[in-house]
């Protein structure tokens, strides 16, 4: 690939507050510092006991300063990557790998098939070539309702997958969807949900 068609798949940014959090950093360093010189400048001379007391509080007081010094060392060049996901198939295309999602039920009482139904078509939405992904419905309980609503969900799909392209929906779960989002003057909006509810009554019924 030509270096003018490279694309980078995200973006690394600095952390705001680095100067205040190193200027912390440094006071609690000097700090430090003067502890470890009063603590030995001060060394017991005395008793047996004096002396194993200031050996266990110095070593404790190393202990938790390398700890600090070690947490403070991952945390002093701070940055975060802001990733641009649709510039992967742009980049890769046919080199994505295939995906398989297992989706796992055993209960429709515990886990009712509105549920499992609205996972499943989230799934199927996601932004992903279709061709390498595949989802599969795991029902240990071989419930038959279960299936029947597998079965509404098929041909529901054929208008929820096309409706989450072209509106870029989010979140993909038709449920979660409809919930949140305001409704606008737009038949097909309208004739999605719809749809949506005659799938939710046949699972009541």
């Amino acid at each position: 690939m030509a270096k003018s068609n490279y694309v980078p798949l995200f973006e690394t940014k600095q952390v705001i507050g680095r100067i205040f959090f190193r200027c912390i950093a440094a006071s609690i360093f000097l700090g430090i510092c003067f502890i470890v010189m009063y603590r030995v400048m001060f060394f017991p001379v005395g008793g047996k006991a004096e002396r194993w007391t200031w050996i266990g509080l110095f070593l404790s007081e190393l202990w938790f300063c390398l700890y600090w010094f070690f947490t403070t060392v991952s945390r002093w060049n701070s940055v975060y990557r802001l990733p641009y996901i649709d510039r992967l198939s742009q980049r890769f295309g046919k080199e994505l790998p295939g995906i398989d999602i297992f989706v796992c039920t055993a209960d429709p009482l515990m886990e009712p098939p509105s549920i499992v139904v609205n996972t499943v078509l989230s799934v199927m939405a996601y932004d992903y070539p279709p061709e390498k992904l595949s989802i599969y419905l795991s029902d240990d309980g071989g419930s038959d309702l279960t299936f029947y609503a597998m079965l509404e969900a098929a041909n529901f799909s054929k208008t929820w997958l096309p409706f989450c392209k072209k509106l870029k929906v989010e979140p993909t779960s038709p449920e979660a969807y409809f919930r949140t989002a305001s409704e606008p003057v737009n038949a097909e909006w309208l004739s999605v949900k719809v749809n949506l509810l005659l799938i939710s009554c046949t699972h009541i019924v």
